[in-house]
């Protein structure tokens, strides 16, 4: 392994390696592929191995907070764990070019029929870069009210017809996910981030 000094305003940045070769292992039609690169180090092509890269397009989640500091969590089975979690509002940045913001809007009023006349952008994550592309923007809902009734109301299927809300505090939240209760990664990063912010103001 390399040393390497970190700085004080340490950060991320754009690299690219060399890929020498890329296999489509999967395509199962957008949003999602599977791809297989062959890939070097810039300073050793003669050193190839192989990655595998889950296609994947980003995605919203979102942290709808009331004025009694309670979140809007739903429960939802997720087959590849064979568990039933606490999670947040989410959504695919399956539209092309759609604006990040404009999917979390959208996906708070699909799956929990609320707007919200407050957004804040709380972070961005790769949860699974050894993996994956996908790229979190995880956004804050205040000022919280019930949506219109649309004609065309968003119909759920498979494991989201199953899914239940509640309204649990925000601090029930962070303890449970420190104490290992809870364990998805989106709500985890999600109410860590908002008690450190609000705690910071």
């Amino acid at each position: 392994m390399t040393d390497r000094p970190v700085a004080a305003g340490v950060r991320d940045t754009p690299e690219s390696w060399p890929v020498h070769d890329v296999e489509q292992v999967w395509d199962g039609g957008s949003p999602f592929a599977v791809r297989r690169d062959t890939v070097s180090a810039p300073d050793h092509p003669e050193v190839q191995f192989r990655r595998l890269v889950l296609e994947h397009p980003g995605a919203v989640v979102i942290l709808a907070v009331d004025e009694q500091e309670r979140a809007l969590v739903l429960q939802q089975y997720r087959h590849p764990v064979g568990r039933r979690f606490v999670e947040l509002p989410a959504g695919l940045l399956d539209v092309v070019d759609e604006d990040p913001l404009e999917a979390a809007r959208r996906e708070l009023q699909e799956e929990a029929q609320l707007l919200a006349d407050h957004w804040e952008h709380l972070l961005t994550a790769h949860p699974s870069p050894g993996l994956s592309s996908e790229r979190m923007e995880i956004f804050l809902a205040t000022g919280l009210h019930e949506a219109p009734h649309r004609g065309e109301d968003f119909e759920l299927h498979h494991e989201e017809a199953d899914m239940t809300v509640s309204w649990e505090p925000v601090e029930t939240l962070v303890d449970g996910f420190l104490a290992g209760r809870l364990t998805n990664g989106p709500l985890g990063m999600a109410v860590m981030a908002y008690t450190l912010r609000h705690r910071a103001r």
